[in-house]
């Protein structure tokens, strides 16, 4: 495809974007087969933000691993880091995290990665943590401060992060589990406050640091801010509008950018259209698809 062809094939799929923005997100998506990779080459994706098990508040299609797998490999995702919706509400997360070190294992070629949960405000999570870097020997931990009713300038939460860091772990943070418009009205999770994280992540040089879904509790300045104090990574997946990709790369430094998805409860699609109707340039796109997370996680 030549360049001025795909520069047209881009523009026309942002005008079908924004026109989208008129009928619904739902018509978008059942459009995803005329456009969702029509005309355009993506390099294999490592898809950084990706849960197995049910998601606890409804069903969600993908909460299958299998059918999560194939759907994963059918859009060209050849690395997913996966945590585990079980950690939102399940206190045993020794078990929690054993059964995903389990699920992951049932799918050899290293397409999931296992990523465990630790809940500082939880007896020996020290031990947990050791347990997942040491037995497990998984690359890092995620975190769901909302569903564990803690800060982010609590101290254990602190300590947690210095021990990570520590260890080589990657730290995930899930800012945001679910949107607050459609959180089940008996369920109190509360909005997590990232600007506590300014303070804590300049001294901590050595943690690495990746927010999920951190774009409707931080503006795009204040991630930038988190950035320069430390070494801070975020994904893709809650970005919204239209050339949102090439508007978040003017302010936060692009090589710091992940594609995640937050499938299942997101749609897979819509993170995939982001870098589809975006112009990024060939070494941005490629970063941003895996090769920032593959040097994240020491691969280059």
């Amino acid at each position: 495809m030549s360049e001025l062809s795909a520069q047209f094939s881009k523009l026309a799929r942002r005008q079908f974007l924004g026109s989208m923005a008129l009928t619904g997100v739902g018509a978008a998506v059942a459009c995803e087969e005329a456009f969702c990779g029509a005309g355009v080459d993506l390099p294999p994706l490592v898809d950084v933000n990706v849960n197995l098990f049910q998601w606890p508040y409804r069903r969600v299609s993908g909460d299958q691993t299998p059918i999560l797998v194939e759907t994963l490999r059918r859009h060209g995702v050849r690395q997913a880091w996966v945590g585990s919706f079980e950690a939102l509400l399940h206190r045993d997360l020794g078990a929690v995290n054993r059964r995903l070190f389990e699920e992951c294992q049932r799918f050899p070629g290293g397409l999931l990665v296992p990523f465990g949960t630790v809940n500082p405000k939880l007896p020996d999570w020290q031990e947990e943590l050791r347990r997942i870097e040491e037995q497990y020997r998984m690359p890092g931990v995620r975190l769901f401060p909302d569903h564990h009713s803690y800060t982010l300038d609590d101290p254990d939460f602190v300590e947690l992060l210095r021990l990570a860091a520590s260890r080589k772990l990657i730290v995930q943070i899930v800012l945001m589990s679910e949107d607050e418009r459609t959180v089940h009205p008996i369920v109190n999770v509360p909005q997590i406050d990232p600007k506590p994280l300014l303070a804590v992540v300049s001294k901590l040089p050595e943690l690495r640091l990746v927010l999920l879904n951190p774009f409707r509790v931080a503006s795009v300045s204040l991630l930038a801010e988190l950035a320069s104090a430390g070494n801070v990574y975020v994904d893709i997946a809650g970005l919204e509008g239209v050339g949102g990709l090439e508007n978040l790369v003017k302010v936060f430094p692009a090589g710091r950018v992940l594609f995640g998805s937050y499938f299942p409860v997101f749609y897979f699609e819509s993170a995939k259209l982001k870098l589809i109707e975006s112009v990024l340039g060939a070494e941005i796109s490629a970063g941003i698809c895996a090769g920032n997370a593959d040097r994240l996680l020491g691969k280059s």
